[in-house]
């Protein structure tokens, strides 16, 4: 079968978001990890690169249908309209990876879908259910993970009050190494699956597939995408959130990670796009 010119369009451009994802977000999520010395930045993109492709081996796609068929009307969406929503949301990428901004391609993702939507079709053709409990968690992912590392940081400082911080420092960094992998496959399993979304809903609208599925090249190769664009860089973005946003050790950064990396894990398993 012919592959129309525009779902190929739409495919590349797809990869090419997922890509500048990780190039961007996963310096989100490795900042932690860089900032406390446990890895050099450029150990800690490798290690977040080879973590984002786990989640092929691990997760489902709750979050692939959710963007899929959880936003727009499946039946009033159009390749245009898929190809608008991409370009918005890679421009802004960019713009982001420019001016070292910690943002969210996720919810510019979103956003552009709901914008192109409504320029398309009008306001009926969006999901507004399905909208509002992404919006939702736009301000309760972050409380999550707020609230729970301060009560998993006062237990950890209660059950080592006794301890000598110096001697104590080096089982930390080990926990860290585990923390920040564990939530950079968090990364992976939800951002790449946004992608995933995106293109599936790109083949069944372009004929290519007659009902919403996610064929196994499409995972594959969107988390291949989001592990290369993680090993190829994000720099200074690391640095801005590594460095100028707050200063923490290694047990601080161990909490930090335990506790977004479970925010992250369980909003996937529950087929809710959040950011890193």
């Amino acid at each position: 079968m012919d592959i129309p010119i525009l779902v190929l369009l739409v495919i590349a451009l797809a990869l090419l978001f997922d890509f500048f994802n990780g190039f961007n977000d996963a310096a989100n999520a490795i900042a932690t990890v860089v900032v406390t010395r446990t890895l050099t930045p450029g150990q800690a993109v490798l290690m977040a690169g080879a973590a984002n492709f786990v989640g092929f081996f691990t997760f489902g796609l709750a979050i692939a249908k959710t963007v899929g068929k959880g936003i727009i009307q499946i039946d009033h969406v159009t390749l245009p309209l898929v190809l608008a929503a991409l370009v918005g949301a890679i421009i802004w990428d960019i713009l982001a990876w420019r001016l070292a901004l910690p943002t969210s391609s996720s919810h510019a993702l979103i956003g552009g879908l709901v914008g192109a939507g409504i320029a398309a079709a009008g306001f009926n053709v969006v999901i507004w259910h399905g909208v509002l409990r992404i919006v939702m968690f736009i301000f309760i992912a972050p409380l999550m993970g707020m609230i729970g590392a301060m009560l998993f940081t006062t237990i950890i400082f209660w059950l080592f009050r006794n301890a000598d911080y110096t001697k104590s420092k080096g089982v930390f960094k080990s926990l860290q190494l585990v923390s920040s992998f564990i939530y950079s496959i968090g990364h992976g399993t939800n951002d790449a699956q946004k992608t995933m979304g995106i293109i599936a809903l790109a083949l069944f609208t372009g004929g290519i597939t007659k009902t919403f599925i996610l064929p196994d090249w499409v995972v594959l190769s969107c988390y291949t995408a989001i592990s290369l664009g993680t090993a190829f860089g994000g720099w200074r973005i690391v640095k801005t959130m590594g460095t100028q946003i707050t200063k923490i050790r290694a047990r601080e950064g161990f909490c930090a990670e335990t506790t977004a990396a479970f925010v992250l894990l369980a909003t996937a398993h529950f087929g809710i796009p959040v950011s890193t």
